[in-house]
């Protein structure tokens, strides 16, 4: 479970450098579009499959599975300009959402 957390913990660090380079044009337009618009969003979706398992309520589990497939699926096939591409942002925007919600509550 530690190394589960630890590796998706990366992978969102690595997705979020993505996303930075291609905001901030670090490299050639080609590149920070692959960066910001594809390698972000998969990765990203990776690391929803990897916190899936562990959300506690199985309708959660489900919809992070989707919300993963959705950022994977949408970061490899939906063309760059597609009138589709806000697919890839209902994904992520629904993982996060699905992250905040099962938060545990260490309140006591």
């Amino acid at each position: 479970m530690r190394n589960q957390q630890s590796t998706q913990g990366i992978l969102s660090i690595v997705a979020l450098l993505c996303l930075a380079a291609g905001w901030f044009n670090l490299f050639s337009p080609e590149i920070n579009n692959l960066l910001s618009r594809r390698v972000f969003y998969v990765l990203i979706g990776i690391s929803f499959f990897l916190q899936a398992p562990s959300l506690k309520n199985k309708n959660f589990t489900y919809a992070m599975y989707a919300a993963a497939a959705i950022c994977v699926l949408g970061g490899l096939l939906i063309p760059r300009d597609s009138k589709l591409e806000f697919i890839k942002t209902i994904g992520l925007l629904g993982g996060i959402i699905l992250s905040f919600v099962n938060r545990p509550n260490y309140r006591q």
